[in-house]
């Protein structure tokens, strides 16, 4: 499919990516399954999951792409990654509450704040974190919004990390930061609130007000689809500086601030989903012994049938 969306986020679950996708395609509107994918017998050693399996479900909500991906019980969510929906009426945001929050549970509850009359936190019963508010003039494109949530140890680097992150994307912008004040002597200086785009794409971005820590880690990922080594090559440089290299693996990294990407190249559901069985297993073992992606070993691995190791 063609990749349009230029930074897509990755949810990883433990054998539930298909139920956790109907539920939210159940759930929101102008919603619907993209493509799927399944484990291939190729890199079993490293998977560890059933062949024919599903790996990913690329799927859409509200005109917003993501990814959801079988990828064992190794990590687990937290709200340390949220998304953020705009909702239009209070009967729209109250609607949305009582079908996500069913099997979850509330972290901050579904009430008037000094922010929005209507406003709520929950975590679903899949463990991903949303947050709700009505804002009935909001005219942002995005209807669902990524939010990174700075705490523990990085919290405080939440103005670093929108100014980083604006240096190294395209078509980038900081559309405001609003701080704490001295009202908050935990938190004074640091990010109440921020919002900015990367590929013209809306994010946001807060440090947390209270005492918590909810690490980032590999269960939400970014992925950045490329479109040719170059931009591989550039992504990759530039989010592992700083970063853990440990963590370099198929495309994922883990950049300064804790947070990981995959730097992936278009077109890899085609390439899973090759009716040459041969072909996809010998990409498939390829990409398993990769940590950055090469094209050109790729391609060649993929027809030649060069080892992949």
């Amino acid at each position: 499919m063609k990749n349009d969306q230029k930074i897509v986020p990755n949810l990883w679950f433990d054998g539930k990516a298909k139920e956790a996708v109907e539920f939210y395609i159940s759930v929101f509107e102008n919603s619907k399954i993209n493509t799927t994918t399944r484990y291939l017998e190729a890199g079993q050693e490293f998977h560890q999951q059933e062949p024919g399996s599903v790996m990913t479900m690329d799927f859409t909500v509200e005109g917003f792409r993501m990814v959801a991906l079988n990828g064992g019980p190794y990590f687990q969510l937290n709200p340390s990654i949220s998304f953020f929906v705009f909702c239009k009426s209070e009967n729209e945001a109250e609607n949305l509450w009582h079908k996500l929050i069913a099997g979850g549970k509330e972290l901050m509850p579904l009430e008037s704040y000094d922010w929005s009359p209507k406003y709520g936190w929950l975590e679903d019963e899949f463990g991903v974190n949303w947050q709700l508010m009505l804002d009935s003039e909001y005219t942002g494109k995005q209807k669902i919004v990524p939010s990174l949530f700075f705490t523990g140890s990085s919290r405080g680097k939440a103005e670093e990390a929108v100014n980083y992150y604006t240096s190294v994307f395209k078509n980038t912008s900081v559309e405001g930061i609003l701080k704490y004040g001295s009202e908050n002597s935990y938190a004074e200086g640091t990010v109440m609130h921020s919002q900015f785009q990367l590929e013209n794409q809306v994010f946001m971005a807060m440090d947390s007000g209270v005492e918590n820590d909810f690490p980032f880690n590999e269960a939400i990922s970014l992925v950045v689809n490329c479109k040719d080594q170059e931009e591989i090559d550039y992504y990759w440089n530039k989010l592992t500086e700083g970063g853990d290299p440990a963590a370099q693996q198929c495309g994922w990294l883990k950049d300064k601030f804790g947070i990981s990407w995959q730097i992936v190249p278009e077109g890899m559901e085609e390439l899973l989903n090759n009716p040459d069985k041969e072909k996809a297993n010998r990409g498939m073992a390829a990409v398993f012994q990769m940590k950055k992606f090469d094209l050109a070993m790729l391609k060649k691995a993929i027809d030649d049938k060069m080892p992949s190791s």
